[in-house]
């Protein structure tokens, strides 16, 4: 487990596929500014080799403003733009694994939607848990919606801080917040905004103001 704590109160969760037309490192510049607390980097189509220029590009916006870049699932991404830290999913590498491979100074986070997720992850081994799907969401095609009261019964069980995940806009993260969460991890509440600058600042109102 780091060392360093994680402040998870925006989240942005960001790749090409959820950009359209604009650039990444124009949206992450924009959130960051904004108020965005740490970015992670998704990137489900680009190679390996476009992934590491990626992060290494939103490296030199986020790095600057100290905000964290996690990078999804690519251990060897992360390693090589030595990136902050990574996030892994239940069908990804073992937590356990990623956290030997990765030592013990970067942030380590793991997706949990059920109990017995939950009751398996290795708490001494990580720093946080994205808890969810919160709400239905289409960013991922088999996630089930837990529910605020199914988010909340998680949440309240976890020794570590909890981020929650899944279908979360601006108007629904102060029930997030509500439910036990430290923080929201959205994609298209600002991705998609007409600008993530504005959209950002409102999520991060509402989520500190509790």
């Amino acid at each position: 487990m780091s060392a360093n704590p994680i402040d998870l109160s925006v989240y942005l969760v960001i790749g090409p596929q959820d950009c359209g037309s604009r650039s990444p490192l124009d949206i992450v510049g924009e959130a960051v500014q904004g108020g965005a607390s740490v970015v992670q980097l998704r990137d489900k189509s680009g190679s390996t080799r476009q992934q590491i220029e990626l992060a290494h590009a939103l490296l030199n916006l986020t790095r600057p403003a100290g905000v964290p870049l996690i990078i999804n699932d690519r251990l060897d991404v992360a390693l090589a733009v030595d990136a902050d830290g990574l996030h892994v999913g239940q069908e990804d590498m073992e937590a356990a694994q990623a956290r030997a491979l990765l030592g013990p100074k970067k942030l380590l986070g793991l997706s949990v939607s059920s109990q017995e997720q939950l009751d398996e992850a290795p708490m001494g081994m990580l720093d946080y848990l994205g808890i969810g799907a919160c709400y239905a969401t289409g960013s991922k095609d088999n996630a089930v919606a837990l529910g605020l009261d199914g988010f909340a019964k998680l949440t309240e069980q976890s020794t570590l801080p909890v981020v929650g995940i899944g279908g979360i806009s601006i108007e629904r993260a102060r029930d997030v917040i509500a439910k036990g969460g430290q923080g929201v991890a959205v994609i298209s509440a600002i991705c998609a905004a007409p600008s993530p600058l504005q959209a950002t600042r409102a999520m991060a109102e509402k989520v500190r103001k509790l």
